[in-house]
């Protein structure tokens, strides 16, 4: 599958040649077939992805991801300033944010906001949540089928559910929309991107000085809070406020957008879930595992120091990016890895990332998650999609997969 390279920047060329990752858009929830081979014939491999210098490891096995982004001798500070190779032409990210940061700086970063992600915080959001599902399905309905989920709802309540937590008017939320979509695809070039990042910067540092004067009971309030404790500096929570708005409203709004298409074209999971309520939390926990939610990989990290991962030498200094989507369909770990099983009680998925940079808003995007199914499975017994699957768009040169019309009848 992969296009070979001819290089000799390293000894074990011949072993491990440089395979070009070209990372074409897939339709559907169908699996990537480079990452799937490499999985199977060559779990450690160097890949060249199409923007960026130089050609990177990449790790494929359950055992192996996890090692690799949880052993400090792995740095993802260390790619500053490197312009390492990677599948958009701009890192999303800004400097100073905690997806570049390490411990002990990573922990410091982290602890600025995790008082807004614990369990207790995040079940304040529910009500507000469901009332805003209800009434994005109500317009919905008076509109009749067939209708665009990513318009109607998958589209709209996670941006609101975030702008929410961050304390963003519901003004300002067509702007958050545009400025995210830019920052989070690959298509529209590193102009367009960088401007993008800016902008939304500009625009919380300036909520960020409000907040500071008029604090209220949202995540901005705090960040200015710690601002001025000195905890943090005005970049440093910048950076994060940015961070979480884009990828909240972002990986959820395609994530859950691909669950509903997963049960949309598997009716028996879906009809199973009208006859068994209760087995929704499971559920999601697979339709996590199972859909591919990104292209290609995220950040890369740098090894530090020459360190063996499974088998093979990466020598320090060398790019390291780790597949979290190819983990989830390790045979070793899963049975039938490429099957949807909603009876998959052992289900260590490795979906929200693992080691120190976890996903901090995994229980909001499950709880996001269970309320668009649940508001869709109860309100619509009849739901299904208007169009064949294959007239069904899918957005293109995107980070993090989705579709870019759901529609859907009832």
């Amino acid at each position: 599958m992969g296009q070979l390279m001819v290089t000799t920047t390293a000894s074990d060329s011949d072993q491990y040649p440089v395979r070009f990752w070209a990372v074409e858009d897939l339709r559907g929830l169908d699996f990537d077939p480079f990452m799937a081979e490499r999985l199977r014939e060559e779990p450690i491999a160097r890949v060249k992805l199409p923007h960026g210098e130089g050609h990177a490891w990449l790790v494929t096995r359950y055992e192996d991801v996890k090692f690799v982004t949880s052993d400090p001798r792995f740095s993802r500070q260390a790619v500053l300033g490197r312009p390492i190779t990677r599948l958009a032409p701009h890192f999303i990210p800004l400097d100073e944010a905690v997806g570049f940061a390490d411990p002990p700086e990573h922990t410091r970063l982290r602890k600025a906001v995790a008082r807004s992600f614990t369990p207790a915080s995040l079940e304040r959001l529910r009500p507000r949540a469901e009332r805003v599902a209800g009434e994005l399905l109500d317009a919905m309905e008076r509109e009749g089928p067939p209708a665009d989920l990513m318009a109607h709802l998958n589209g709209p309540l996670p941006l609101a559910v975030i702008s929410d937590l961050m304390g963003v008017p519901e003004e300002d939320l067509p702007r958050m929309a545009r400025w995210t979509e830019v920052l989070l695809s690959a298509g529209h070039g590193r102009e367009a991107s960088d401007r993008a990042k800016a902008e939304m910067a500009a625009y919380f540092v300036e909520m960020l000085a409000c907040k500071g004067a008029e604090p209220g009971p949202d995540l901005a309030s705090e960040l200015a809070a710690a601002i001025a404790k000195g905890d943090l500096s005005t970049e440093e929570a910048v950076a994060i406020a940015l961070l979480i708005q884009a990828s909240a409203a972002h990986a959820v709004r395609n994530n859950s957008s691909n669950m509903v298409y997963a049960l949309l074209t598997h009716p028996h999971h879906l009809e199973r879930l009208r006859r068994e309520p209760g087995l929704l939390p499971q559920a999601i926990e697979e339709l996590l595992r199972y859909i591919p939610h990104r292209n290609a990989v995220g950040l890369g990290r740098i090894a530090m120091e020459d360190v063996e991962v499974g088998g093979v030498l990466i020598r320090a200094g060398e790019v390291v990016h780790s597949s979290y989507l190819t983990a989830n369909r390790d045979p070793s770990v899963f049975d039938h890895p490429d099957e949807l099983d909603f009876d998959r009680e052992h289900n260590p998925h490795l979906s929200f990332g693992h080691g120190p940079h976890f996903c901090l808003g995994s229980m909001l995007a499950r709880l996001e998650s269970e309320i668009i199914l649940t508001s869709l499975i109860a309100r619509f017994p009849d739901l299904r999609l208007a169009e064949p699957v294959e007239k069904i768009r899918w957005q293109r040169s995107a980070l993090i997969r989705g579709p870019e019309h759901l529609p859907v009848a009832w």
